[in-house]
């Protein structure tokens, strides 16, 4: 009998025990309901949009600001200069280098030559990588859209330390080049990216060059916290079949 209550009282101690282990982690302990960490993807859907490419993803800022901005984009599209060219540097300023948001950039070839970009940008290395997004959407006329835009590519390559050897090795490189593909393949099959700039901010689809006047409102929303309204996400695209 003696031994019968002993087994009862301690099965009602483990169970007590296992109670208040899992009221700590649903209430965490305070006793109310814990938030998210900063950083930390809340659904599904953002957890696999952060999955990165084979080699990896080029990002800016902090891995656990509470806001993550993932960008889509091809180097020969027209609006993805004007958003780099004009939004980026604001949106770097004002929540990139203050921690409020990671930022990251994904390579949406829809031509060779721009191919041939995101792989040179991808050969300079990590730390001059958006060195030369910036030069070449920057310089983009000069490259994308002339009768030579090899050649003219190769050229900013040797204003940026190549030798004609190692941008040829560079081309030539299956890895970066299956990188390259792979990131853009699972960015159109699995989340659905048919024009550029497509951006997702914490999970939530935005589609266009948004200009800095309507951009700022959306990561502010993030930040909040608060979903951002479909209307509200819109700009000038270039979709695939256009490019």
């Amino acid at each position: 009998m003696n031994q019968n209550k002993a087994i009862i009282a301690g099965a009602a101690a483990i169970a007590v025990l296992v109670l208040l282990y899992l009221g700590y982690l649903f209430l965490g302990p305070n006793g109310s309901a814990s938030e998210p960490l900063a950083g930390t993807p809340d659904t599904a859907f953002e957890k696999e949009l952060l999955v990165p490419g084979p080699l990896g993803d080029m990002a800016l800022g902090d891995p656990m600001a509470p806001v993550t901005v993932i960008e889509y984009a091809s180097l020969t599209c027209n609006h993805c200069a004007d958003f780099n060219n004009n939004v980026k540097p604001k949106l770097a300023e004002q929540y990139i280098e203050t921690g409020k948001v990671y930022y990251i950039l994904r390579d949406f070839p829809f031509d060779p030559i721009a191919t041939a970009a995101f792989m040179l940008s991808h050969c300079a290395g990590e730390e001059r990588y958006y060195g030369f997004i910036d030069v070449l959407f920057k310089q983009q006329t000069q490259w994308a859209f002339t009768q030579t835009p090899m050649e003219d590519l190769k050229a900013i390559a040797r204003q940026g330390g190549f030798s004609e050897e190692r941008f040829d090795q560079c081309m030539k490189d299956e890895r970066i080049f299956d990188h390259v593909k792979d990131v853009a393949t699972r960015g159109a099959k699995t989340f659905g990216v048919r024009s550029t700039p497509t951006f997702f901010i914490n999970g939530e689809k935005v589609e266009g060059a948004v200009p800095w006047a309507e951009f700022e409102p959306l990561i502010e929303k993030a930040l909040e916290g608060k979903k951002i309204a479909p209307e509200a996400a819109s700009g000038d695209a270039t979709p695939a079949e256009q490019e």
